[in-house]
């Protein structure tokens, strides 16, 4: 089977709540992450077969085919295509595998999978209850509520408690974790690690107003201690989770550009990574966070690869039980886990998540000489992607 091939990957520095990203209209953040990827990777703009990028608050702001929208904000001609993708937190990683297998059935050669989401313009669940309040109803059919009866639905809150619960988790192990998400980050970012995934574009807070170029991550916390996490409160009484267990409510943009061998020959670069393996699995849509512990045991029985073949692994911080979790059902190495910290310290921009983490994930397997990495997140209604790539 044809091979496809990662030859740019790029984020926007995250930007928190009403933060230095918050006026920026979406559609232009994502139009010039786009303009990021074409400087980067000296592809002609007509060249690009196609743009498909994930968002999940597709209302709004990112409503219209967001990703036609940002084609058209961008250096890029009119006549590229675009498309949207909604696989709640899954979007972008699910856009990647859409690029991946056009490129792999010969039917496209370059293509820009990607992702944006700004929480501070389109607040979270917008899409849910903007239209409930109007009167047009919400997701949840009489077939649903038949078939999960007296449940709450959806709710990644109670999924993330039910994770922690069935794990044995305790709240100190959940703050011990966020602890280390920041530190990593806070290491990482001091070190340059982030240097090369990180387009610059200029700050600019809610009142459009600039105090220069965007190129650090807004939400870590260099001065967080274990006692200052402890403090903060529960979201449930009888829980384990708090805020800071928690990931950051974020604006940004990611994405990477996939081709063919043909499209590596035509742009003359050498690629960062090869594909490896895709795959998605559903799973219980009511703990639904859960489902990248099988996902990845899926992905690896597919591959013949184990555990410890996996180099470095990304796995999405959506709260501190999915990653503990996580590394208690695969046996895997917490050394080799969002080495430089996560969603936690980082922030999860929603439909860009899945692209920022394997942007981040390409860039720390070149700096560490690795062969493979693993990536997988947790998504909205139960269910995983998990994407395995081979640094070149």
């Amino acid at each position: 089977m044809p091979d496809a091939y990662i030859v740019s990957a790029l984020r926007t520095a995250g930007g928190r709540r009403g933060g230095r990203l918050s006026g920026w209209h979406p559609v232009d953040l994502a139009g010039a992450l786009i303009d990021g990827l074409v400087d980067n990777s000296g592809v002609a703009p007509d060249a690009i077969d196609d743009v498909i990028f994930g968002c999940v608050g597709q209302i709004g702001e990112q409503t219209g085919n967001i990703a036609r929208n940002a084609v058209l904000a961008s250096k890029l001609p009119e006549s590229v295509p675009g498309t949207s993708v909604d696989r709640q937190c899954g979007s972008s990683q699910q856009s990647l595998h859409f690029a991946a297998q056009a490129v792999m059935s010969g039917t496209q050669d370059i293509v820009i999978a990607g992702g944006v989401e700004s929480m501070s313009r389109v607040p979270i669940g917008t899409s849910i209850t903007v239209p409930a309040k109007a009167g047009m109803g919400t997701y949840m059919s009489p077939k649903l509520r038949e078939r999960y009866p007296d449940v709450e639905m959806f709710s990644q809150f109670v999924g993330a408690e039910m994770v922690a619960e069935k794990y044995n988790l305790e709240r100190g192990d959940l703050d011990a974790f966020a602890l280390q998400s920041h530190q990593r980050a806070q290491r990482a970012a001091e070190a340059g690690a982030f240097d090369d995934e990180i387009v610059p574009v200029e700050s600019r807070n809610a009142e459009g107003e600039s105090d220069g170029m965007h190129t650090r991550d807004e939400g870590i916390r260099g001065d967080a201690t274990l006692e200052s996490i402890g403090d903060v409160k529960l979201l449930s009484e009888d829980g384990v989770i708090s805020a800071a267990t928690a990931s950051q409510i974020c604006d940004g943009a990611s994405g990477l550009l996939v081709v063919s061998e043909k499209g590596l020959k035509q742009l003359g670069v050498e690629p960062l990574a090869r594909i490896h393996h895709m795959s998605v699995i559903g799973h219980k849509p009511v703990i639904m966070l859960e489902a990248p512990l099988p996902a990845t045991q899926q992905a690896l029985d597919k591959t013949g690869l184990s555990i410890d073949d996996i180099d470095l692994f990304e796995v999405n911080e959506a709260f501190a039980s999915v990653p503990l979790a996580w590394l208690q059902s695969t046996g895997a190495d917490n050394d080799r886990m969002n080495v430089n910290g996560g969603a936690i310290a980082l922030g999860h921009p929603l439909g860009a998540s899945g692209t920022k983490l394997m942007t981040t994930l390409v860039h720390a397997l070149k700096k560490s000489g690795g062969r493979y990495g693993l990536q997988t997140m947790c998504e909205g209604g139960g269910m995983a992607n998990v994407t395995i790539i081979e640094r070149m």
